[in-house]
């Protein structure tokens, strides 16, 4: 009498070409992931981040949280991916970046909090023979027929003209508009008094980060709508947790369906969760030690990561008799530094 392991394969063989794998059904997953490039990590999570979904990865500073999304957008990048990464406190260093494999050409750096004209703008050299022989730029005046400047223009310029005419200087000329006056330069700049005689200036006060964030958001919201990139990544890390809790959850929650209609990977970088039941993913770092080596050269962080909660899981079709044991939620990895194969 035919074993039963035998039958099994006789079944699935004469079913192959119709139902594949008939009595042992693969697992079901809800949603497919794309890998970070760290084998613990990857493991897991059961394979990586979840596509079409947010993962917010929360923790403090120095917690191994960039290091991570730097990881995962090198491994998207050198997989043919396009990614933007929207920093809100303009952190990203490009050299960080590079060192840890992400391939620039394929990445967007949206820098937020950056003055349009703080870096000064080179002059372009005109060659002395297009000053020559290129006619001057017509002057349009009020209607736009060249008839000179606006009558209230010219008005404000005759009292000086004037004031220099007439020498005596008891003799106040008097005209339709008066004479402008200098304003006095005050300094806006608190003083402290330290010691009696000394003055020190306070430090400014810092900007508001809020301006940040909102300019963030809604380039995290362009971002979405243009269905180009695979991967994106919102990094509010520097952005302290009350200024960050105050994001109203209806602007995660339409990432969340931008994200699933795209079918992007969105990750999020905070100090604190803050996007709710919005996130399908949700990962806390915690505070990362350095690696033990030499005790003048920094080799890395030792860093942990903890899994909070997970909504797109894999699941199987078999239903098991007996409550399966409890799987491991945290790991640890390195992040070691760009020069450690140096030495």
């Amino acid at each position: 009498m035919p074993t039963a392991s035998t039958l099994r394969h006789e079944i699935e063989s004469a079913l192959a070409a119709r139902i594949p794998s008939a009595l042992t059904p693969q697992p079901r997953t809800v949603r497919p992931v794309w890998p970070t490039g760290i084998a613990a990590v990857d493991e897991l999570l059961g394979g990586g981040v979840p596509v079409g979904a947010i993962t917010e990865v929360a923790g403090p500073e120095c917690s191994g949280r960039t290091s991570l999304a730097l990881s995962f957008v090198a491994a998207s990048t050198q997989a043919h991916r396009v990614c933007a990464w929207v920093d809100a406190s303009d952190a990203l260093s490009p050299e960080a970046a590079a060192a840890a494999g992400v391939q620039l050409d394929r990445l967007l750096w949206v820098r937020c909090g950056v003055e349009r004209g703080t870096e000064p703008v080179p002059e372009r050299s005109v060659p002395p023979s297009t000053q020559l022989f290129s006619p001057p730029a017509p002057i349009l005046g009020l209607h736009g027929g060249g008839c000179g400047a606006h009558p209230r223009t010219e008005m404000k310029a005759l009292a000086p003209a004037v004031a220099e005419l007439l020498q005596p200087a008891n003799f106040t000329p008097r005209c339709t508009e008066p004479l402008p006056r200098a304003k006095p330069e005050y300094d806006a700049t608190p003083q402290v008094t330290m010691a009696p005689g000394q003055t020190q200036k306070s430090r400014p006060s810092p900007h508001k980060p809020w301006p940040r964030i909102e300019q963030a958001l809604r380039a995290t919201d362009l971002l979405l709508q243009t269905s180009g990139f695979s991967v994106i990544v919102l990094d509010m890390g520097s952005v302290a947790p009350e200024a960050a809790l105050r994001i109203p959850l209806a602007t995660w929650f339409r990432f969340r369906a931008g994200a699933d209609r795209t079918q992007a990977s969105v990750l999020l970088l905070t100090q604190t969760a803050c996007a709710k039941s919005s996130a399908g993913l949700v990962l806390k770092t915690s505070a990362a030690t350095a690696i033990p080596g030499e005790p003048t050269v920094f080799r890395g962080l030792t860093c942990r990561l903890e899994v909070v909660r997970e909504r797109h899981q894999t699941t199987s079709n078999v239903v098991a008799l007996r409550k399966p044991p409890a799987r491991e939620n945290t790991v640890s990895w390195q992040a070691r530094s760009a020069w450690t194969g140096l030495l």
